[in-house]
């Protein structure tokens, strides 16, 4: 049986949907990530001190992480046995919803202890639905795309995540400045960024009802070949695949989390430290710094079509390593110049570890398993990168007095990266239907072929 071709009508239509839902979706996670370190600590859990309150707020944002393995593994489990759309609608909806009700929650003045529990257990929430969004979204793109532009298709749900960091910057920067200034804001201005998610609630309807499903899930259930239990198999047969491929993320989420989790805004905004520098002014250099990302990203999906997924990210852990060198020798300025050249540099790193990520790792896994596959590496390599980054950062800086100790743990995870990268093939291109369950895709190992042959895998 032929795969089901999609047509460009189809193709486009799911493109579409992937990056407003993940632009919604992941707008969502950086709103959280962005009020830990300006509102959280200050309404939620201010009685444990300053200090204190602000490490509890980043750990919040880490806590969501911890969550996202079950919601990978459930959206894996059911994306590989009852298709992509449905998981894809079902995550977006509880993200939405969960997000929404983060802006009515009573602060710690006003309902004491359950306001921060409460809190939590949203945000529990939104890394059940982030573990499984990601996966689904990256499926039904690259599922669908064209022949010789699944980089350029699989950049669509990418991009979505700085859309999502450069929404949620320019909204909180809107109200912090205009519209809520001063007290204001944190009053009820803050409230506002997360009412809007709403609209993930409808995003979601539209794309359960209106996107057609991946055409290679179509193909597995028409000849029955889907497995039974998808999360077994790939644990089975692919152990060592998940933690190169979750390596290979965390190299470049630790990184990223430096502006997305919230750090580089508290670090220096933060009235007790060593820049304090005006909040409003820092959002828009974060937002500036995420069109950046965004460009950067959506250059690494297209330019792996040509030259390779691996050879893309190789080059951008290169340039991310870079970025993390200048880092803080520019933030430390205390000049908003210099902070903006500083996290533009950084964004041209992890936008090229970051475009071409959709394609390879779907190219990655077979097919009965992909859903699994790329949803549970991407979970366990954002624990391992990007979760507490923005608290081991502030951690740091308080045992050793120095942003040195910061550099160098972002230079050994980008180096992790690297490493794994070079331990994973190049699969470019290959036929993603059931019909093509490769082998292997750790380089290089010899196998035999049935006739006894040896041959390169």
């Amino acid at each position: 049986m032929q795969q089901r071709t999609t047509r460009p009508g189809d193709g486009r239509k799911v493109a579409f949907a992937t990056i407003i839902g993940t632009t919604v979706e992941w707008y969502d996670f950086f709103i959280y990530a962005s009020a830990a370190g300006l509102v959280f600590n200050k309404l939620f859990f201010a009685p444990a001190g300053a200090q204190l309150a602000t490490l509890i707020a980043f750990a919040s944002v880490g806590v969501s992480f911890l969550f996202r393995p079950l919601g990978a593994f459930l959206a894996g489990h059911f994306g590989d046995r009852i298709g992509r759309r449905a998981i894809l609608a079902i995550t977006l909806i509880m993200m939405g919803a969960s997000t929404a009700l983060i802006g009515l929650l009573p602060t710690y003045d006003s309902a004491g202890l359950l306001a921060p529990v409460a809190l939590v257990l949203l945000r529990i929430v939104q890394g059940l639905s982030a573990g499984g969004e990601w996966g689904g979204a990256v499926l039904m793109a690259v599922e669908h795309a064209p022949a010789g532009q699944r980089g350029r298709y699989g950049a669509f749900p990418q991009i979505g995540v700085p859309l999502g960091l450069l929404l949620a910057s320019g909204v909180f920067a809107l109200m912090s400045g205009v519209i809520a200034p001063g007290q204001a804001f944190l009053d009820w201005g803050w409230r506002v960024p997360f009412l809007l998610s709403i609209v993930l609630l409808f995003v979601g309807h539209w794309v359960r009802r209106s996107v057609e499903e991946s055409p290679v899930f179509e193909e597995i259930k028409a000849r029955k070949a889907g497995s039974r239990t998808p999360v077994l198999d790939l644990f089975r047969r692919r152990a060592l695949l998940v933690l190169l491929a979750a390596l290979m993320f965390a190299g470049n989420s630790a990184v990223g989390y430096m502006t997305t989790g919230g750090f580089i805004q508290n670090y220096t905004t933060d009235p007790t430290g060593p820049l304090h520098l005006p909040r409003t002014p820092v959002l828009l250099v974060v937002t500036t710094a995420s069109a950046v990302w965004l460009a950067f990203t959506w250059l690494a999906g297209c330019w792996s079509d040509r030259i390779g997924r691996r050879n893309t990210y190789l080059t951008g852990f290169v340039v991310q390593l870079l970025g993390v060198l200048a880092l803080f020798p520019l933030v430390d300025t205390g000049s908003l110049g210099n902070v903006l050249l500083a996290l533009c540099l950084l964004s041209v790193g992890t936008g090229l570890t970051y475009g071409a990520q959709s394609a390879f790792y779907a190219e990655l896994f077979p097919a009965s398993i992909r859903f699994s596959g790329v949803s549970i590496s991407y979970a366990i390599g954002a624990i391992l990168g990007g979760a507490f980054a923005p608290m081991i950062a502030k951690s740091l800086i308080a045992a050793t007095g120095s942003t040195v100790s910061v550099t160098l743990y972002l230079g050994g995870m980008t180096t992790i990266g690297f490493i794994a990268t070079l331990l994973l093939r190049d699969r470019s291109n290959i036929p993603l239907g059931p019909d093509h369950e490769a082998a292997q895709a750790v380089s290089p190992v010899r196998l035999r072929n049935r006739q006894g042959q040896v041959r390169q895998a």
